[in-house]
């Protein structure tokens, strides 16, 4: 071999690993630049007395602020620190902007959520709310603005990756509203039976109605329920078959969750034991966000000393505990949604019947931006007294009604202004079992199974949150709208719904399964899960009465 092509190979091999170099160091660069700022001091315009954030050994980070309006300005900005992707993608979600910067193959999913509405029920919230619950939606959206500000042009790695840094993207400021309408989204993963409901009609359909309960059938009463009281089981023969000829899409659903709580009087130590599995979509980063917040001191002014898990987009602790009380949930999944069956003018396809007689719907225009389109795509949103009619983004129902073209409206809980923030903020400061009740007389939305435990040796469970009381009917399946027949007259009391305070069992586990038995006045579910995940959690809380930390 000449020195010639040896020299040349080496200034090759040289050039080449020089180029590796410079791709490694720019990949790390790309990588660790958007990693937060965990250590020494920040400066943070806004704040009005200084916070001290210490992250323990798994990166939790905990909260120490002299007053609330610092403590939950600084909750925002950590949480956008370490999820702003996540939050950024959920507040668009929630909002139906994805379009905006993922262009038209999220336009689906756009088109559908502005006709459901989250963002214009969220904003009507806004009222709901006090002068002190708005500080704290206000300061949390501060901290959030505050991490935009000072770090716009390295946000994170998932926004390198879609190009959207610099120029081509300024997220918009964070404000109560994004908040607000988070918590629709995460009620909508957790709420209503939508799915069963349109399963139920196909069945119908296809084989006749006494085919539901074999192919979906009812609670087996050999499983457990939560509360020693039992639920009324409205027959599937109170709705008239001709509101089932339907073939619609359905959406995905599918998850499960269990907690329980146990007396001291089957613990070894003699204290209650709490523990709370609640499950959601498996996403990375987790949906879940532990954090502590600690006010020093602990006064009126600032009354939170509380631990747990959060939700980044939204202030304060979902589950967790603070000095006095300790909480967990489970998803109640009570039926709280309803399709109603519309009946439109020939004449007027904004003009729906109800009663014999021709209403007007309500009408908005949703413009939605798509990235690489120069004009928006435009959504008239239909609603009628049972809610927005969804055909006209779901698609597929058309030609399926025996009796000519009919539109769904789509009932739900959570489509109704509600204070289920005031209710979170309120369980972070509980301190027994009257002041955790009363806290829960807030939540709106989504129903939960609230288990709880206290330092005074307490137990107890509450299921809070709007369940509709329907004149007829039970929400199994899609019902005619134009009767006024199957209306929401109400929801049940507050003072009504399944609880338990120290029960003789000494335990209390949920799993999903049904909450009381079919003498319970009020109609909850007919999509309870399977007992068995309750079954075996009993069996194996009564197999020991000196239960530990370890066992459970």
């Amino acid at each position: 071999m000449s020195i010639r092509l040896i020299r040349v190979l080496v200034i090759t091999v040289s050039a080449l690993l020089i180029l590796l170099i410079l791709v490694g160091i720019t990949g790390v660069i790309l990588v660790r630049r958007p990693f937060p700022q965990t250590k020494d001091t920040l400066s943070l315009p806004g704040l009005h007395e200084q916070v001290d954030v210490f992250r323990d050994s798994y990166g939790v980070p905990h909260i120490y602020a002299t007053n609330a309006h610092d403590l939950f300005m600084a909750q925002g900005f950590v949480h956008a620190q370490d999820r702003f992707w996540q939050m950024e993608f959920w507040r668009r979600s929630g909002s139906g902007t994805l379009s905006e910067i993922l262009g038209s193959s999220a336009l689906d999913s756009d088109r559908f959520i502005r006709t459901v509405g989250w963002h214009r029920t969220a904003a009507q919230e806004l009222a709901k709310y006090n002068e002190s619950e708005l500080s704290v939606l206000d300061a949390y959206a501060e901290g959030v603005n505050a991490y935009i500000e000072q770090n716009s042009g390295r946000l994170g790695l998932e926004f390198t990756v879609l190009g959207l840094t610099g120029v081509r993207f300024d997220p918009e400021p964070w404000s109560p509203l994004n908040t607000l309408t988070y918590a629709k989204l995460m009620a909508w993963d957790l709420g209503g039976n939508r799915s069963a409901e349109l399963t139920r009609a196909q069945i119908a359909a296809r084989l006749g109605t006494k085919s539901v309960n074999e192919l979906i059938p009812p609670y087996n009463d050999d499983y457990p329920t939560i509360v020693a009281v039992p639920v009324h089981e409205a027959s599937l023969a109170a709705v008239p078959e001709d509101a089932f000829d339907l073939n619609v899409l359905g959406f995905g659903e599918g998850l499960g969750s269990n907690n329980w709580v146990i007396s001291g009087e089957r613990t070894e130590s003699g204290k209650p034991i709490l523990a709370d599995d609640a499950h959601l979509g498996i996403q990375m980063p987790s949906i879940w966000y532990e954090v502590g917040l600690h006010c020093e001191p602990v006064g009126p002014e600032c009354p939170f000393n509380v631990v747990g898990f959060s939700f980044a987009s939204i202030p304060g602790v979902i589950i967790g505990h603070n000095d006095h009380i300790a909480w967990g949930v489970t998803n109640l999944g009570p039926d709280v949604q309803d399709l109603f069956i519309e009946k439109i003018n020939p004449e007027n396809p904004n003009q729906y019947e109800f009663k014999g007689r021709w209403k007007d719907m309500e009408i908005i225009r949703e413009e939605i931006t798509v990235a690489g389109q120069d004009d928006p795509e435009v959504v008239n949103v239909r609603i009628t007294d049972h809610g927005p009619i969804i055909n006209d983004v779901i698609g597929g129902v058309e030609e399926e009604w025996s009796y000519g073209w009919q539109p769904l409206a789509f009932s739900w809980t959570a489509l109704q202004p509600g204070t289920t923030l005031r209710s979170m903020l309120m369980l972070n400061t509980a301190s027994n079992w009257d002041e955790f009740r009363a806290a829960l007389f807030y939540w709106d939305v989504p129903s939960q199974n609230f288990v709880y435990a206290d330092v005074e040796g307490n137990i107890g469970y509450q299921a809070p949150g709007r369940i509709p009381i329907r004149a007829a009917g039970d929400g199994t399946m899609p019902v005619p709208g134009w009767t006024g027949a199957y209306e929401w007259v109400g929801y049940i009391p507050f003072d009504s719904l399944p609880r338990a305070f120290n029960p003789a069992e000494g335990y209390i586990a949920t799993a999903n399964h049904a909450v009381v038995g079919t003498d319970f006045p009020y109609f909850i579910s007919a999509d309870w899960a399977p007992g068995y995940r309750a079954r075996r959690i009993v069996e194996m809380i009564e197999a020991d009465e000196s239960i530990t930390v370890e066992d459970v």
